[in-house]
């Protein structure tokens, strides 16, 4: 028999949810309730700016559930998702001795990661929205070592046993958890296994294009719509890397902004927010004919 030993407060931390508009296809809608429904991860990829990390803050908005994010990094373990154990402060209160208890007392020096809080949350019966953005940054080892996690959603505290947190059988207080992946390093089988998997294509049509961007408050539509037909003649070419929603949104925000007319873009002024490299722009100024 496990018992449970929780901290106070342990779940405090969290993240402001915005509203942003977000334009989900019925097939992204699917896996979203797919993942939900059978309690797995949701594993997303697609081109840098298609929507992939931006979809946990509105799904999370949606729900009215907390939001715990972790950006993955090189340096990333897998154990940081879970918690931190602050080993040095911990040993200079107790050679201060001027914290009294504070040094003896291990909790004061425990501080839950995301999945831990959302696993923690789940035992104050509240559910929570995860997202691990672009786990393959970490090395080869990350996913791997939160295979136990994902299936069973519970862990120890190594440094103090009885310190225990799970979700338990309840699968409406399961995490729903998003892992995005910009396809840098293949990601083990076994962790393939536990999750549900979609690609979120780049709305390629004029029609998806301009829907997107009426839902961030795009006005001027004579000039989003010449915005869109140079963005999708920019993508024809063959770009090192082709311009995705985030730089279209960026720059047709700040064409709008400085008032750019529609004929102006036959200039393709403010290249640099679409394209990031200096051979791109060159082949786009060749392409479409202006020097």
């Amino acid at each position: 028999m496990e018992v449970t030993v929780s901290q106070k407060d342990p779940t405090q931390k969290r993240i402001t949810i915005e509203k942003e508009p977000y334009l989900p296809d019925d097939k992204l809608v699917e896996a979203v309730n797919l993942a939900i429904a059978l309690g797995r991860p949701l594993l997303l990829q697609g081109e840098p700016g298609c929507g992939k990390t931006r979809l946990a803050y509105a799904v999370a908005y949606a729900l009215g559930l907390p939001l715990e994010v972790s950006y993955i990094k090189s340096t990333s373990r897998a154990k940081d998702l879970l918690y931190t154990y602050d080993a040095v402060n911990r040993l200079y209160d107790a050679q201060l001795g001027a914290e009294g208890q504070r040094s003896r007392d291990i909790r004061n020096y425990i501080q839950l990661g995301p999945l831990g809080r959302a696993i923690a949350r789940a035992q104050y019966g509240r559910r929570s929205v995860v997202l691990i953005d672009e786990i393959d940054k970490a090395d080869l080892d990350f996913p791997n070592d939160l295979l136990w996690e994902l299936d069973r959603l519970e862990f120890r505290v190594t440094e103090a046993p009885d310190i225990y947190y799970a979700v338990g059988n309840s699968a409406a207080l399961r995490p729903i958890m998003f892992v995005t992946h910009n396809e840098e390093k293949a990601l083990p089988t076994a962790f393939l296994r536990r999750c549900i998997f979609h690609y979120i294509q780049f709305p390629e049509t004029e029609e998806l294009l301009q829907q997107v961007l009426a839902t961030h408050q795009i006005s001027n539509q004579e000039l989003s719509e010449k915005a869109i037909e140079v963005l999708l003649k920019l993508r024809k070419l063959d770009l090192s890397k082709q311009p995705g929603l985030s730089e279209l949104l960026d720059w047709v925000g700040y064409l709008e902004a400085v008032k750019t007319s529609p004929e102006e873009l036959e200039k393709l002024p403010y290249l640099g927010a679409l394209l990031k490299q200096e051979s791109d722009r060159q082949r786009a100024m060749e392409a479409l004919g202006k020097q």
